[in-house]
């Protein structure tokens, strides 16, 4: 299994071969594209998932600094807190795998806390909206949780 991100079509295919298997929208960064800490943009390249968070809880937990704060997302937590970025269901974190491009330095994907996970914003999915994470449905992303594995290789391109 491998998971192709398309960073231009904001699609997600996790592929078995050369068959896509699954396909989801997704909504990656905002800003665009790009590899430097602190830029809130997505990383490209070649990468692999270093981390899977968040099995067994509920759809719509929210994750917290990579815990449950027990949580559940609604409207109204989501009125009550308006400037907070949901990270919600799972977290599948990202590692790069290109030293100087998204591995090491001030290109680290994974001291970027870049991750694959849920969000209450489905209305953007198809567009970029993150802050560099790749956003799915909360359902997409315990789906997807549950047919990878850590070391899983992720690509990400325009």
């Amino acid at each position: 299994m491998k998971i192709d991100i398309d960073l231009g079509a904001q699609r997600l295919r996790l592929l078995d071969g050369t068959r896509a298997v699954r396909e989801y929208p997704v909504s990656t960064a905002a800003n665009g594209p790009g590899e430097i800490l602190g830029s809130g943009c997505t990383p490209r390249g070649r990468h692999r998932i270093r981390a899977k968070i968040g099995a067994d809880l509920p759809a719509g937990a929210v994750l917290r600094g990579r815990r449950w704060t027990r949580e559940i997302w609604s409207p109204e937590l989501g009125t009550r807190y308006p400037d907070r970025d949901w990270i919600l269901s799972r977290i599948l974190w990202l590692s790069g795998v290109e030293p100087g491009r998204n591995r090491l330095g001030c290109v680290d994907t994974f001291r970027r806390y870049i991750y694959l996970h849920g969000t209450p914003d489905v209305e953007a999915l198809g567009r970029p909206a993150s802050h560099g994470c790749v956003r799915l449905r909360n359902e997409d992303v315990i789906e997807l949780f549950d047919l990878v594995r850590a070391g899983t290789d992720v690509e990400l391109h325009e």
